[in-house]
């Protein structure tokens, strides 16, 4: 069985290989190399490029890199379509990124962009995008209103984390004649990395690290977007949209997933309870992720597992990453 070093060693001396000939110099079948390439790109050592009978793969000093691309563009009758294919054009997306990895960008990009077209309120809007050994990464700045504030203003939030709260379970949008609220929550789930920040708030979506994350930063104008896709990234829309969006429901917007700590890590009284059930009736099933959450009181537990489960029946709430004394407690409310 061939050694990292080996392939590593093969790809030093040729500058680029694809499968059939790494296969023919270490005398080993596609499925074994699979194994092998996989675990290098997985730790940065090689950078997979192209797809199907065009994959290549090469080192990652060895992988010319097209400029970054920059552009500014007047908000008015932008189409985002067109600043998307003008961009991959420039940096050869096609060649650069796998079939899903293309597909996954595209989608989070144009999703982000559109955001800002239509939400922002800005004249204008900057877009950047580079391509690195291991991955893609833009970002997306506007000068607007901001995108929790937006919410806040024109929904009646209480406030900015409020709105963000809202924002994340999905379908909570300004304008449902034109959107269905599904663009961000989505696009959370697709890209490596989605990072939006607008005023002090930040929140980021990690793939690798499988958590989100809510931090105060220092004030900042609009909405700035951060998108990173893997080059190599496995991950399929389709299945996503099947996971959130699945046949059994028509393939509506049905199910959601709510990390509970967004607000805190102690919930205690039936007003938290309310503030984090608003808007649950718009799914069918809700996954509640007591991930790193220390702990519930009784009003909060009875209020969403017995108040809010009676009065939507229609609606299943799903806890999961439950401590055992706040499991305990969920039983309590539920055997009430």
């Amino acid at each position: 069985m061939p050694t990292p070093e080996s392939i590593i060693a093969f790809l030093r001396l040729n500058g680029s290989s694809g499968s059939k000939e790494l296969c023919a110099h270490l005398g080993i079948s596609r499925q074994a190399l699979n194994v092998q390439i996989n675990r290098l790109i997985d730790e940065g050592k090689v950078v997979r490029t192209g797809a199907t009978r065009n994959t290549r793969y090469s080192l990652p000093g060895d992988l010319p890199r097209p400029k970054p691309y920059r552009g500014e563009f007047h908000i008015r009758d932008l189409d985002e379509n067109q600043v998307f294919q003008r961009m991959a054009l420039s940096l050869s997306l096609s060649h650069a990124l796998n079939a899903h990895a293309e597909t996954v960008f595209q989608y989070v990009f144009t999703e982000m962009l559109n955001n800002a077209i239509d939400h922002s309120g800005s004249r204008k809007v900057h877009v950047s995008t580079v391509l690195e050994a291991g991955s893609i990464k833009s970002e997306i700045r506007d000068n607007g209103i901001g995108v929790f504030a937006s919410l806040a203003q024109k929904l009646d939030f209480p406030d900015e984390h409020d709105a963000l709260l809202q924002l994340v379970k999905g379908k909570t949008t300004t304008m449902p004649e034109a959107h269905s609220g599904e663009g961000i929550f989505f696009s959370s789930k697709a890209a490596s990395t989605l990072v939006l920040r607008s005023h002090r708030i930040q929140v980021e979506w990690s793939k690798r690290r499988k958590d989100v994350f809510v931090s105060n930063r220092h004030w900042v104008k609009g909405t700035h977007v951060r998108i990173e896709v893997r080059l190599d990234s496995r991950t399929r829309l389709e299945h996503i949209f099947d996971q959130f969006a699945p046949r059994e429901f028509d393939y509506q917007f049905s199910r959601s997933k709510v990390q509970v700590k967004l607000s805190g890590t102690r919930y205690i009284s039936r007003s938290e309870a309310r503030r984090l059930l608003l808007n649950l009736e718009k799914f069918r099933v809700v996954e509640l992720d007591f991930k790193t959450v220390e702990s519930i009181g009784q009003g909060f537990a009875d209020e969403v597992f017995r108040v809010y489960a009676k009065a939507h029946r229609s609606v299943i709430i799903c806890p999961v990453n439950t401590s055992p004394a706040i499991e305990a407690m969920i039983q309590h409310a539920k055997n009430h």
